[in-house]
């Protein structure tokens, strides 16, 4: 087998495996963090903050409102469509303590898209932001959901704030359209919910459902990930691991940009950072960079994870590289792959690296990452404790090292299979609980894994291998580019063509020139047939760019 070579890659402090039974649950693990932690802030959003104790009271009331104000039995579904703001952990904690299984919705869908969610998952009710709520308004009639929760951006704030920011969202903003349900609950009534004495935490089995996460996995189409409570302790605690004594236990502040309806920003921030008592900064609309930078301004924050379009960004905003950087340890990256160009110039402004991990929705989602004393740019870094890492060709035979392959996984971290999807979950997850990710790699004799590209995206011109990602990762260090997507097209001659989608950082920036800079890096069957200028790429909830809606 293909397996990483662990003395080599980790430091001394960074142990070879994790206890994946260390909690029973993940609401146990979060409750035990907020006994530690109770005194201090566990989120900030908008300038308030909430306590690890106020967490645990909150959600307690609402979990006790699941099961005895609406009767939720364990194992029902819930739907969360919520952003960045107090409600989301609140209500997450909430419902693992009333046993139900999470369902993460993006509040970006539209009704087609939150109908087809809420119908494949069963789920029975949902919180939603106010600003959300006509869309689901639109589509409940078509779905089980008999119960609305209904939440506003001030919930759990001091009563100054939660009514200033309340109208200002509604009145000035105008963000909030009508919005009517025969049976629902404001999230804040819930939580004050007076709790019986006959009520306890639920405790399920750690192989059951804490997370319904959809994704649209290998083939595209939306199904849901069965994460079991394990899966996330067990990714948690790799997280931790990977940690070690670097972070100081109660004294870190982590800038949270991306969205915790997304596992990434769900296991890699919430989770574990409030496993080491962290302030967690929530960020509504990290779109808005300049409300982005004064938040970091303000909160002097020591951790940041994102993706490479926000650091892209950020690394290009002028209030940004005035900023002081003498507090931030390191900024962590995922979802997609990071550009040389980016991590070159985040070194530069930051003087902290930008360290690249991996992972996927069907493995909660953490595989890789980059130790901290040893990263090196261009690889996603090692495999986390407890995980093995093989690379494989197509018939499923493990390849040399440095040769390409597709990337399986397997570890306590890996789902239980697709929801209600048993011939999907046979086609991704071997009988020996191999998880084969769809991602082409390969892995050096240190165990540091590179990733070249999805299977899916990967053009075949006239025969040869052309990997997107090393095109993209070359075309941005022109000085011209801001951002760059390649894709390939029919062509009657080599069966498939190269495209280039290309955002401007220099407007004088030209097509000639652009093919000039390919001929001098690039070989011929490399070299983009079609190039195309455009305002802005199309981007996914956290940022990733969406080659799939490039035509």
């Amino acid at each position: 087998m293909n397996q990483p070579i662990w003395h080599v890659s980790y430091p001394p402090d960074v142990p070879l495996t994790i206890n994946p039974d260390a909690h029973p649950t993940v609401h146990a693990m979060l409750i035990e963090a907020c006994e530690q932690h109770a005194a201090r802030s566990a989120f900030d959003c908008l300038g308030a903050t909430l306590t690890f104790a106020e967490w645990e009271r909150l959600s307690g009331s609402f979990a006790a409102f699941l099961i005895e104000g609406i009767n939720r039995k364990l194992g029902d579904r819930i739907a969360l469509m919520v952003p960045n703001m107090f409600a989301y952990p609140v209500a997450f904690l909430g419902s693992l303590r009333a046993g139900l299984t999470v369902v993460n919705v993006n509040p970006l869908y539209t009704p087609r898209e939150l109908e087809y969610q809420l119908n494949d998952s069963g789920a029975t009710a949902i919180v939603i932001m106010e600003n959300f709520a006509h869309k689901l308004q639109d589509v409940i009639a078509k779905t089980d959901i008999d119960h609305v929760i209904v939440t506003r951006v001030g919930d759990f704030m001091p009563m100054i704030e939660q009514k200033f920011f309340n109208l200002a969202n509604k009145y000035f903003k105008r963000a909030v359209p009508s919005w009517d349900f025969q049976h629902f609950s404001m999230l804040a009534d819930a939580c004050n919910h007076s709790i019986g004495e006959g009520f306890t935490d639920a405790h399920p089995p750690s192989n059951a459902a804490a997370l319904l996460q959809y994704t649209g996995g290998t083939t595209g189409v939306p199904k849901g990930a069965l994460i079991s409570h394990r899966n996330l302790v067990a990714n948690t605690m790799q997280c931790c691991a990977w940690i070690g004594s670097r972070l100081e236990v109660g004294a870190e502040r982590i800038l949270t940009p991306l969205p915790l309806y997304h596992i990434f920003a769900l296991t890699a921030n919430l989770l574990t950072f409030a496993n080491i008592g962290a302030l967690n900064v929530l960020v509504p609309d990290p779109r808005d960079l300049r409300a982005l930078v004064t938040t970091m301004r303000r909160t002097q924050i020591t951790v940041v994870s994102g993706v490479n379009t926000l650091f892209n960004a950020l690394a290009n905003n002028q209030d940004f590289q005035k900023l002081d950087f003498t507090k931030m340890k390191f900024a962590i990256a995922g979802g997609a792959a990071v550009q040389k160009s980016v991590a070159s110039r985040w070194q530069d402004i930051t003087k902290m690296p930008l360290v690249e991990g991996y992972g996927l929705t069907e493995a909660s989602p953490v595989v890789c990452i980059n130790p901290l004393q040893a990263a090196r740019i261009g690889t996603v870094g090692v495999p986390v404790p407890s995980t093995e890492v093989s690379i494989r060709d197509d018939a499923g035979r493990v390849v040399a090292i440095g040769e390409a392959g597709e990337v399986w996984v397997r570890g306590p971290q890996v789902m239980q299979g697709y929801w209600r999807r048993p011939d999907e979950t046979k086609h991704i997850l071997t009988s020996d609980a191999w998880l084969q990710t769809g991602d082409i790699g390969s892995m050096d004799s240190e165990g540091y894994v590179k990733l070249l590209d999805r299977k899916k995206d990967m053009i075949i011109v006239s025969g040869f291998k052309v990997f997107p990602n090393e095109l993209e990762d070359v075309i941005a260090l022109h000085p011209g580019v801001l951002e760059v997507a390649a894709i390939g097209i029919p062509d009657a001659k080599t069966g498939q063509a190269v495209k280039l989608f290309v955002v401007k950082r220099d407007p004088a920036l030209t097509e000639a020139a652009l093919r000039e800079y390919s001929r001098d890096n690039f070989a011929a069957y490399k070299l983009p047939k079609v190039i195309e200028f455009r305002d802005e790429l199309p981007k996914s909830a956290i940022g990733k760019v969406l080659r799939k809606n490039l035509a």
